[in-house]
């Protein structure tokens, strides 16, 4: 099905924005939607065209490509939205999503301020793959992303989610990984973590343990990181909000005596 716009004039006007996942590290993970989708639209803004390229080429696949990423986002989107006018544009990223942790949410906002239909064409996802896996409830699920890289927001952030029973979910780089770890651990105490690196690539790693054995066993990290670090248990939920309720009392009895 296909979604038509009509232009002030009151004639027909072309354009859908497809914002189309791709693979995450394998190639042969694309979905027969999304090669058609880019074998049929008249532009395709990447993320990194070089790392397009290589999907595109692997598919033989011959549309021009320009690129798109949060360095150039003011300059690109009125260029996008200009070659909306005349005819399908799709946007992907260097891996996953477009709009979920990376560049996207801009453009599908001006696209559809514009008036143009914006199609999603899911696809792979660092997230589901590490969830199927990860032997974790997944009925619901926190995602934050990347954190915060100033650490007190980062902290702040990872407060807000610690008591939570149901898992929570981030993206991290090689650089940042252990930081991110030690930061977990603060926040949640040593509770089981399962990490995905490099998921769906040659070197791909999953792996299980505490908070404390993840760090031990990540001490030279190389490649992404996916994290799903496990919910509260209930006795220690219990106990959590025990320990709030008596700190916000014996608060209250300072204050009170002050």
């Amino acid at each position: 099905m296909r979604f038509t716009r009509v232009d002030v004039q009151g004639g027909p006007a072309l354009g859908t924005l497809y914002l189309v996942a791709t693979p995450i590290g394998n190639l042969e993970d694309v979905t027969l939607r999304a090669l058609r989708v880019l074998r049929e639209v008249s532009l395709i803004a990447a993320e990194d065209t070089r790392t397009t390229r290589k999907l595109l080429n692997r598919y033989d696949i011959h549309v021009p490509t320009i690129s798109y990423f949060t360095g150039n986002i003011r300059r690109r989107t009125p260029q996008i939205l200009a070659a909306l006018a005349e005819g399908d544009v799709a946007l992907v990223t260097e891996a996953g999503t477009p709009g979920v942790s990376d560049p996207g949410a801009d453009l599908a906002r001006a696209a559809a301020e514009a008036g143009y239909p914006t199609v999603p064409i899911p696809g792979p996802s660092a997230v589901a793959a590490l969830l199927s896996v990860a032997g974790l409830s997944a009925d619901r699920f926190t995602f934050l992303g990347f954190l915060p890289r100033k650490k007190g927001e980062r902290q702040r952030l990872l407060e807000s989610v610690a008591t939570h029973p149901w898992p929570t979910v981030l993206y991290e780089s090689p650089y940042r990984v252990r930081a991110t770890l030690e930061a977990l651990r603060e926040a949640f105490g040593d509770r089981r973590v399962v990490v995905g690196r490099e998921m769906t690539k040659l070197h791909e790693e999953v792996f299980g343990g505490t908070l404390a054995e993840t760090l031990e066993h990540f001490q030279s990290p190389r490649g992404e990181f996916t994290l799903v670090v496990a919910g509260i248990d209930a006795k220690a939920r219990r106990r959590s909000a025990k320990a709030k309720e008596e700190g916000q009392a014996a608060n209250g009895s300072v204050s009170a005596a002050q």
